[in-house]
């Protein structure tokens, strides 16, 4: 049953995260995101700062080790990121580098499509992370998927509008976001396989999960939202944000009964 509530959920990210998409217009879209940002703040801090991180340092493991872990987590995904910025180049038409015509038009391409084998290897450790989670408490892997499609969801979203303005048809761009997406069932069942019979390592695996909710909020989400605003808007972030806090903890508390 285990390998089934992995797949599942690993499968209904994936699928929730493109039907959203489908289902609205680029306009709407671009509205909805902003709000989305907010609420998967919420839902990641909330997972991790009260729910992964409880569970990891319960299990016994020396607290020395797991905060390493941690650091050591943070520090990964600031170098990941890090290494992506240098990999993009920022050439266009006009720029005094004497480009060719349609320069710009095949530079919008080969961005989608780096936008999705990144997005793809992204889903995929997102399947691992579900599946370690699941493999420690089924209660656990039930609040990390929430966690994750919280945040797979306005990412899936914001790739999807990053591939119609690289020139992709609406059909392609939902179909390449669908595969990327389903990599994370792949991702669940490698972990499943793979991390089952390390279990002495599921409270590090944790660690790391909860590493990457941590450093995705505070150094992508947050300095979305940290702008000069009006009243309203700000307080509607502030809604958002304290609406995921709350899912993050009614969901933990309704798997745990």
């Amino acid at each position: 049953m285990t390998l089934v509530y992995i797949l599942l959920a690993t499968f209904i990210g994936g699928l929730l995260s493109v039907g959203i998409a489908a289902s609205l217009t680029v306009a709407l879209l671009g509205r909805v995101v902003k709000h989305l940002v907010s609420l998967s703040t919420g839902v990641l801090l909330g997972t991790a700062l009260m729910n992964i991180l409880p569970e990891a340092f319960e299990s016994g493991a020396k607290p020395q080790g797991l905060f390493m872990t941690l650091l050591g987590g943070l520090m990964f995904f600031f170098l990941l990121e890090k290494a992506e910025l240098y990999r993009h180049t920022h050439h266009h038409e006009g720029d005094g580098h004497h480009h060719h015509h349609h320069f710009d038009e095949e530079q919008a391409g080969r961005g989608g499509f780096s936008v999705l084998v990144g997005d793809s290897i992204h889903n995929f450790c997102d399947g691992i992370i579900i599946a370690a989670a699941f493999l420690a408490d089924v209660r656990l892997g039930t609040v990390t998927a929430l966690a994750i499609i919280a945040h797979e969801i306005p990412q899936e979203v914001g790739d999807y509008i990053v591939l119609l303005n690289a020139g992709f048809s609406r059909t392609k761009a939902l179909m390449f976001n669908a595969i990327s997406g389903f990599a994370a069932c792949l991702g669940g069942l490698v972990g499943y396989l793979v991390v089952g019979p390390w279990e002495s390592l599921f409270p590090y695996l944790l660690v790391a999960a909860s590493s990457s909710f941590i450093y995705v909020s505070v150094a992508d989400l947050i300095p979305q939202l940290q702008r000069r605003l009006p009243w309203r808007e700000t307080g509607l972030q502030l809604f958002w944000l304290a609406a995921g806090l709350s899912i993050a903890t009614a969901v933990a508390q309704f798997a745990e009964h």
